[in-house]
């Protein structure tokens, strides 16, 4: 199997730009704030011809805050879950209290440790690592994980912790890597309850859930797999308005954000049934339409609204999202898990449609039934002829219609061509794209004149008409005068 490295280490050490450049990705976020990372973040390295799985946390801190003891369980736990751990300090500040802790927590767990001792650039590396030798975790090892000095040492002592089985081979060179599956991005509003729905999903405490908005700072990508069937959730941070974003790191989270949104298969936004359905929902949710992603729309927190809440909660949805006719909504409760379990049957089916496979003649078909059906209207007086259609792509699914003067379509039509191609399909819970392609004009580029007729050749010029000449005059005989 493929070992897993879990960096542990106090706030503000360096672990997210350790992460980042152990994987060769910007998956973690990177701020000179401490406390940034909460969440467990998963990323994919190689070392070599050898791979491994890194697995970044959140900073363990000598408060007792509830939310600190939440971050602190998530990553005690990755840590006991892991292969080898990387515990790394702060070369520059030298030995802490917190340092102490931390290594006492790690003997417990009875796991391989390696000590990286960080921003020791221009440092002397004997000096640096010297006091860390008292932790008593084996040879503390100097990096420098902004300039990526010593991180080869670090992954030659930290992968020698994993042996290598002869009679197996490199575990790590034949374990390829699996499908990641369907990748479903949970988004919505901060604290509308998406940890707590990934949380119940999962079926285990994977993300730190807090009653605080904003606790979720990272995308957080969480592979499974129910009834043999692989996904990948992704935990993002809560989505605000712009006016209301003041601090940098905010504004990475909803970058974070935007990049789920467009790496999903199937995106799931959460609203808050107390809410109802807010400017801020419509804007999130037109901008998923507007990616062209396969939705599912999960109204949670109902299970603690009266009927008469539920009724006016069912009008306004119906009545706010009517751009929405091709998304199913789930009323449910994460915290309880009443109607969790009816998501996945939206998302496969939204994932399904967002991959559709449609012969070209099947397309056609369709095309011509709805054109009989309906036929477009006059334009200056001439007939839009649309002939054929083919699928141009997935993801959203695209439709290209070719046809004659259909640039001239006017935009009416074009949605009845889509409702209309969406119910002989089946399509549900995505967007579903037609594109108009006009015939070329064979004439387009031809001199006027030049237009060939008959069973002339194309480009030969035509006859010149002269006129013909008159007749000569007969001449009178001399006997006739």
């Amino acid at each position: 199997m493929t070992p897993v490295l879990a960096i542990i280490g106090r706030p503000n050490v360096g672990k997210s730009t350790l992460f980042n450049q152990l994987t060769r990705s910007r998956d973690a976020l990177v701020a000179d704030s401490p406390g940034l990372t909460r969440d467990r973040i998963v990323g994919h390295g190689t070392f070599g011809e050898r791979r491994y799985l890194c697995v970044d946390t959140g900073g363990l801190g000598e408060t007792t805050e509830r939310l600190a003891a939440l971050v602190r369980d998530q990553a005690l736990r990755a840590a006991a879950e892991a292969d080898v751990v990387l515990l790394v300090v702060d070369g520059r500040a030298g030995m802490a209290a917190g340092d102490r802790d931390i290594a006492r927590r790690l003997r417990r767990l009875g796991k391989p440790v390696q000590i990286a001792v960080n921003k020791t650039e221009g440092l002397d590396p004997e000096i640096a690592v010297a006091e860390f030798f008292d932790l008593g975790l084996g040879t503390p090892l100097a990096i420098s994980s902004a300039h990526r000095e010593g991180l080869v040492a670090l992954l030659e002592s930290t992968l020698g912790h994993v042996p290598v089985d002869p009679a197996q081979g490199d575990p790590i060179q034949s374990d390829p890597i699996p499908d990641a599956g369907t990748r479903v991005a949970i988004v919505g509003r901060p604290n509308v309850g998406k940890s707590t729905l990934v949380n119940r999903m999962l079926g285990e405490e994977r993300v730190v859930v807090y009653d605080r908005p904003g606790t979720t700072r990272d995308s957080i990508a969480v592979p499974f797999v129910r009834h043999g069937r692989p996904y990948v959730l992704i935990d993002t941070a809560g989505m605000r308005r712009r006016a209301r974003i003041r601090e940098t790191v905010e504004h990475f989270s909803v970058v974070k954000t935007q990049q789920a949104i467009d790496g999903a298969h199937v995106v799931v936004v959460v609203l808050d049934a107390g809410d109802s359905v807010t400017e801020q929902d419509a804007a999130l949710l037109g901008m998923v339409i507007e990616a062209g992603r396969a939705l599912v729309v999960a109204v949670n927190k109902w299970d603690g609204l009266h009927p008469e809440q539920r009724d006016h909660v069912h009008k306004e949805v119906d009545r706010r999202l009517t751009f929405l006719d091709f998304a199913r909504v789930h009323y449910l409760s994460a915290l309880h898990g009443s109607g969790v379990g009816g998501l996945y049957a939206s998302i496969d089916r939204a994932h399904a449609s967002a991959f559709v496979k449609v012969q070209t003649g099947t397309l056609t078909r369709i095309l011509e039934r709805a054109v009989a059906d309906h036929p477009p209207p006059l334009v200056a007086g001439r007939r839009i002829k649309l002939r054929y259609a083919h699928l141009g792509g997935h993801n959203p699914p695209r439709v290209v219609v070719h046809g004659h003067r259909s640039a001239s379509l006017p935009e009416p039509y074009r949605r009845y061509l889509e409702r209309a191609l969406r119910e002989a399909l089946g399509i549900e819970g995505t967007p579903l794209r037609v594109e108009l392609r006009q015939d070329a004009n064979p004439y387009a580029n031809r001199p006027s004149g030049n237009k060939p007729s008959g069973n002339r050749p194309a480009g030969q010029r035509p006859p010149v008409n002269k006129p013909r000449p008159a007749p000569p005059r007969k001449r009178m005989p001399d006997h006739a005068v």
